[in-house]
């Protein structure tokens, strides 16, 4: 049996958003595309057929790719009765850089929803790895590509 990936709620969400969208709207245009490109005439030199046809395949594929996703999440949720005080999967982590002198935060969340632009790290990421357990005010080091990181946990948050 294959281990379920774990997602956040938010991030289910966004993936079945995606979804419903290209399911509902991109498929059904992409369809209409293709039947006014075969009314053109000759298909083996209609590069709009042809253009369509290849969109439709990339739509396709990425249904079958957010299908398998939600096929095989876990949805991890935190109510407030139930808040662990170390970091587990789900956790908002404020964290000082003393080298830097700078405080950065992080959301610890599944592989498909990662983002480092939006603060979203994976759970299987070196910096994920190195918090989970961990509890405010431990110091937390990094085992980076470029070398030993060292952090300060300033606070959890699960929102």
């Amino acid at each position: 049996m294959t281990k379920k990936e774990p997602l956040t709620l938010e991030g289910k969400n966004k993936i079945q958003s995606e979804l419903d969208q290209l399911v509902k709207v991109d498929r059904e245009e992409i369809k209409v595309k293709i039947q006014e490109a075969r009314e053109l005439g000759d298909l083996k030199e209609n590069a709009e057929y042809h253009a369509a046809k290849e969109k439709q395949g990339h739509i396709e594929g990425r249904i079958l790719q957010l299908q398998g996703i939600l096929s095989n999440c876990e949805i991890i949720e935190f109510n407030k009765n139930n808040v662990p005080s170390n970091i587990v999967f789900g956790a908002t982590v404020t964290l000082f850089d003393p080298e830097k002198d700078s405080t950065t935060s992080y959301k610890i969340v599944g592989h498909e929803e990662s983002n480092k632009s939006e603060g979203k790290i994976s759970y299987k990421s070196p910096l994920a790895k190195a918090l989970l357990g961990k509890e405010e005010g431990d110091t937390v080091i990094v085992h980076a590509p470029k070398g030993e990181i060292e952090y300060e946990v300033e606070k959890v948050e699960y929102k």
